[in-house]
């Protein structure tokens, strides 16, 4: 399946909004990385990603999430990530990921 990414910047929340539709794997985490990458070249400030359309993530995607993550907390800003669902937020706890990324 094919991944679908929009990403915006809110000015008045002063952070990204990025919503994910379709599945993040070793096929399509190329794509996510280049669209995180170019978000934080622009502007070095919190991701909110908006799950709930999002059907699968696999290790690759995580990885993904982890690196930019890193670029963040240098910055002292955060990923978000809002509306999971719930085999994506147990693969978050069952990896520890929730504890280091804010999951809403």
């Amino acid at each position: 399946m094919a991944l679908t990414i929009q990403k915006t910047y809110n000015e008045s929340e002063e952070k990204w909004i990025m919503v994910l539709e379709g599945e993040v794997d070793l096929h399509t985490a190329d794509q996510l990385k280049e669209a995180v990458n170019q978000m934080l070249s622009e502007k070095t400030e919190d991701v909110k990603i908006l799950g709930d359309r999002l059907d699968y993530i696999d290790s690759t995607g995580l990885s993904v999430f982890i690196s930019a993550l890193k670029k963040l907390q240098k910055e002292n800003k955060s990923i978000i990530l809002k509306n999971m669902k719930p085999s994506i937020k147990k693969l978050l706890n069952i990896t520890g990921l929730d504890k280091i990324i804010v999951v809403e």
